[in-house]
């Protein structure tokens, strides 16, 4: 378990002192894929960096498995690190080394003899995809290929924490989605606790099962990712998850029209749309005045507004299909 204690870091500068992180507490558990998400300069890289002691904070603690990780000796701290290892925006491998060798480097730091080391690196070549670049060179690889690469060296000391910070961004939307594959795939196999640092609302929806939005060095909000994204609370969260905007639609009312509310809440989002189903078994029409919806691993969340025309049995009629749905409610409302 990883747990983040009112952790504060304040950088000094020539204009004045900067409050990077502003008393965050957070607790990942193991085994978790968690997402800490925010618009450039909310602070996430600087927290990440802080989980590992890369960046000391100026309060707070981070306990890992209950292990202090600000009162370790820098012995300790190098030993502890083994198992809390990092994936990069910009790959960080060693371009005059093949891809085998750039695996091989930790375990060799490690001490580890030659053989072994290169034994380890030819199975973590398999699990990540490329067991025939073995002898290429970074610069000979995609960009897809290189994080591969830089995953399998994260792995090579068998940790128990990956963090990854924007380890995604620098990819076409094709490669991040395998990206975000294996990462899902070792997280599973191995039991890795995943931390996803990201300004991409798409890596959170795609991978993390829980997520914390920062905002200002703070974090203003937290929880299951179905939660949140389904029904943001702060203004930050709002803008992430619906960027076109949030405020509540001005709605025009048809004639001999009645508006109903659906929400969604992790309802089965596969086949074909609730509403368009709808008319083709009870031949009732809804008109879509407005919604805020999004699929989350094959799962519907957020809500919408109907306008469904007829007389009341046509909406008692709408109601009771729509509230049959697992995970669905429906409700009448008025202006």
């Amino acid at each position: 378990m990883i747990e983040i204690k009112n952790l504060s870091k304040t950088f000094q500068t020539s204009d004045g002192n900067v409050e990077a992180l502003k008393n965050v507490t957070l607790t990942v558990a193991d085994g978790d894929i968690y997402g800490i998400i925010g618009m450039s300069g909310a602070g996430k890289s600087t927290l990440v960096r802080c989980i590992n002691m890369l960046e000391r904070p100026t309060e707070g603690q981070v306990l890992i498995d209950g292990v202090d990780m600000g009162a370790l000796s820098q012995k300790q701290l190098r030993e502890m690190r083994r198992n809390i290892t990092m994936i990069f925006q910009g790959f960080n491998l060693l371009m005059q080394r093949t891809c085998l060798k750039n695996i091989c480097f930790p375990l060799e730091l490690a001490g580890m003899k030659k053989a072994d080391a290169k034994k380890r690196a030819m199975e973590l070549l398999e699990i990540v995809g490329l067991p025939d670049k073995a002898n290429a060179y970074p610069a000979q690889l995609s960009g897809g290929q290189q994080q591969r690469i830089a995953i399998a060296r994260a792995l090579a000391t068998e940790p128990k924490v990956l963090l990854c910070d924007e380890a995604t961004s620098a990819l076409d939307p094709k490669t991040t989605h395998s990206i975000l594959e294996l990462i899902k795939d070792i997280n599973r196999k191995l039991g890795i606790t995943v931390i996803v640092i990201t300004h991409q609302m798409s890596v959170v929806e795609e991978i993390c099962s829980h997520v914390a939005i920062l905002d200002g060095g703070a974090v203003v909000e937290e929880g299951a990712v179905s939660s949140v994204f389904s029904a943001p609370q702060s203004d930050a969260a709002k803008k992430l998850v619906f960027p076109e905007g949030f405020d509540a639609p001005v709605v025009e009312r048809f004639a001999d029209e009645y508006r109903v509310r659906v929400v969604f809440n992790g309802a089965d989002a596969a086949g074909t749309p609730l509403i368009a189903r709808m008319a083709l078994e009870k031949g009732i029409c809804a008109n879509i005045m407005a919604a805020s919806t999004k699929t989350i691993s094959g799962k519907a969340y957020g809500n919408m507004l109907l306008g469904i025309a007829g007389d009341r049995n046509d909406l008692e009629a709408a109601m009771a299909y729509l509230t049959a749905v697992e995970d669905v409610v429906a409700e009448e409302v008025d202006d």
